[in-house]
């Protein structure tokens, strides 16, 4: 049997390496942002959709054509160029994208299909209703899970996570994806609870003087400042940069900025302490933190001297 008629190249609309594409410029774009801005993750929704369409079209463009009575999408995206007047491409709701793409690669769950869902929500929520939807979010809800879905559309293309958010941020995501598939971390609930106990069988005197000392204990050391989860005091996170420092002139001044990821925590108010990014994660204190320094932009160029007398600013957010 001989074929006769020839389909075209596969539109834009439904190209797996244009959608691919997008999902890249979207994705540079969420780097350009502080991981715990509203921006980032705004950034990452869109990401997301387009990196879940290219993952579907790249099992067939097919898959992401509309249904309509004449069948045009599907023409259309096959490459053929429909008869129909006024012609206009469609392509199916996102919603329906995560629900083929749980149908078809065995390693994209509900789960996956249920994140990407809510996190493209938000993104709707925000660009067309009076709603802040990403206001307040923290990175530390949904960074593993993204980062977990993306890997699985990455690998059905045959993309490494590395290619697609860089080897610095892919290194930062295995970390957080590990971090929150360690179900023996959930223990530190019960640690956190012990001392919560004992914190409250304390005078409100004790309490309040202990308070007042962790706060100043706090601004003396290196770290982030954050509220325990235990007793609520003053307390800190320290961790390891995950980025190489930028540098801003500011009139006189270099202010110089890197980002964390939190490793170990100490509240000295009422002794809790934790080890582990997993453990970190399981009491919400996971998300990464910025620590800035301020240098004289005259001396910041200068031969090499001795900074002792600047002093972190270790609770930018």
């Amino acid at each position: 049997m001989k074929k006769t008629i020839e389909p075209g190249e596969t539109p834009p609309t439904f190209n797996p390496e244009a959608l691919y594409t997008k999902a890249v410029l979207y994705i540079q774009n969420m780097a350009g942002n502080d991981s715990d801005t509203w921006e980032y993750a705004l950034w990452s929704s869109l990401a997301l959709e387009f990196l879940a369409r290219a993952a579907l079209a790249n099992v067939s463009p097919a898959l992401l054509a509309e249904t309509d009575k004449n069948g045009s999408n599907l023409c259309f995206a096959l490459g053929f160029t429909p008869f129909e007047e006024k012609f206009s491409p469609r392509s199916i709701a996102i919603s329906d994208v995560f629900k083929r793409l749980s149908g078809i690669l065995a390693e994209f769950t509900k789960e996956h299909e249920s994140f990407g869902v809510v996190h493209t929500g938000r993104r709707n929520a925000e660009l067309h209703t009076g709603e802040l939807a990403f206001e307040g979010v923290k990175g530390s809800t949904w960074q593993p899970r993204f980062y977990q879905t993306c890997e699985i559309l990455l690998t059905s293309m045959g993309i490494p996570l590395e290619e697609f958010v860089g080897k610095d941020e892919a290194e930062v995501a295995k970390k957080l994806i590990d971090a929150a598939a360690d179900e023996s971390a959930k223990a530190v609930k019960g640690d956190v609870e012990a001392h919560k106990k004992v914190w409250n069988a304390k005078s409100d005197d004790e309490r309040t003087t202990l308070q007042a000392q962790a706060a100043v204990w706090a601004t003396r050391q290196n770290g982030h400042r954050v509220d325990c989860p235990s007793c609520a005091s003053t307390a800190l996170v320290a961790g390891e940069p995950v980025s190489a420092p930028t540098q801003k002139l500011d009139s006189d001044e270099i202010i110089e900025t890197q980002e964390y990821l939190p490793t170990n925590f100490e509240c000295v108010a009422c002794s809790l302490k934790i080890a582990g990014l997993s453990k970190l994660a399981v009491v919400g204190l996971s998300d990464r933190y910025r620590k800035t320094r301020t240098y004289d932009a005259a001396e910041y160029y200068a031969p090499a001297d001795d900074w002792s007398n600047y002093e972190d600013d270790n609770n930018e957010r």
